[in-house]
């Protein structure tokens, strides 16, 4: 896996992307400054493709830093409580800011984020019994009892409906003017980037880290930090997609290793792919409607996420 492959696979991807919709979109309706069609790229197909890549790379990048802090290759914000507790942190904003703004919503859903992913890792702390396959099962148990208490308040105020864009990810609806709020995670990728030999000495343990004179829990703090706000703002934006930040980077590592220094880009680059390819196979299967990206995600993640287990397996074995 090179970035002379990826590269080449994401811009044609991409491309292909801008095009493939109900309202069809040609080379030459572009060319001829076509009103009608520009209106439809610059409002529509453009928001989604950039809300499709700036989503797949911060989930996967976020998966990775979460995969280093708890030295877990299962562990990822849908298995550590952050994305279930940041569906919490919406419904709370609805219920405490009657008609709360975007911004209101994205702190309060960062805040039970990253409260989530703490009480994830102190509950890993003191688990010692470090299995693979237990620790994630152990966080996808918090998420769900997390998810328990979301469900009983939406129904309590009546918020189901409301919450439902935030409980199933969904790109179809985003246009201009509803998803400037990715941006964010650009500068938080680079504080991450800054971060990721940090990241790298941290996933060797907390006692290598101490002999090579890194604080283990302030670097820890601040990946808990990062993946919280990453997970927040799409959430927020687009909904929880299931499985990006858990597949992604062990695919990656299988072809590239553990040195997140050095694999981070191509971590964030094959994201972007992989979140580009389900989206254009759920706009397709069933066109001219479509399915949600969570669904896509979630069939081709999990048989991805079962080769990854038995692969494990036969390695241990």
């Amino acid at each position: 896996m090179k970035k002379r492959y990826l590269v080449p696979i994401f811009i044609i991807l991409a491309i292909a992307s801008i095009f493939i919709g109900v309202e069809n979109i040609g080379i030459s309706d572009i060319l001829n400054l076509n009103q009608e069609k520009l209106n439809i790229l610059v409002l529509a197909r453009l928001p989604r493709l950039i809300s499709i890549i700036t989503a797949g790379v911060g989930m996967s990048v976020a998966g990775v830093i979460m995969q280093q802090i708890s030295n877990n290759k299962f562990v990822s914000p849908t298995t550590a409580a952050t994305a279930d507790s940041a569906k919490l942190g919406v419904l709370m904003a609805m219920l405490i800011f009657p008609g709360a703004i975007l911004m209101q919503k994205m702190i309060t859903a960062f805040t039970f984020a990253l409260l989530g992913t703490f009480i994830f890792m102190s509950i890993h702390r003191r688990i010692k019994l470090k299995n693979t396959i237990f620790i994630p099962l152990v966080g996808i148990m918090v998420g769900n009892v997390i998810g328990s208490i979301t469900d009983f308040f939406a129904y309590r105020h009546n918020l189901v409906q409301s919450m439902g864009a935030f409980l199933q990810g969904d790109f179809s609806m985003i246009i201009k003017g509803n998803y400037e709020m990715l941006y964010l995670t650009i500068p938080l990728l680079i504080v991450a980037l800054l971060y990721a030999n940090k990241f790298t000495i941290i996933g060797m343990g907390e006692d290598i880290s101490a002999n090579l004179g890194l604080n283990y829990q302030r670097v820890s703090n601040i990946g808990v930090i990062l993946v919280a706000l990453i997970s927040a703002i799409v959430v927020i934006t687009v909904g929880n997609i299931p499985f990006i930040g858990l597949i992604v980077p062990n695919i990656v590592s299988i072809f590239k290793g553990d040195n997140l220094s050095k694999n981070i880009w191509d971590t964030a680059l094959f994201g972007a792919i992989f979140v580009l390819a389900c989206d254009m196979i759920g706009r397709i299967v069933i066109f001219p409607y479509e399915v949600p990206i969570s669904l896509t995600v979630g069939v081709i993640g999990s048989v991805i996420f079962l080769y990854l287990i038995i692969r494990r397996n036969k390695n241990e074995g």
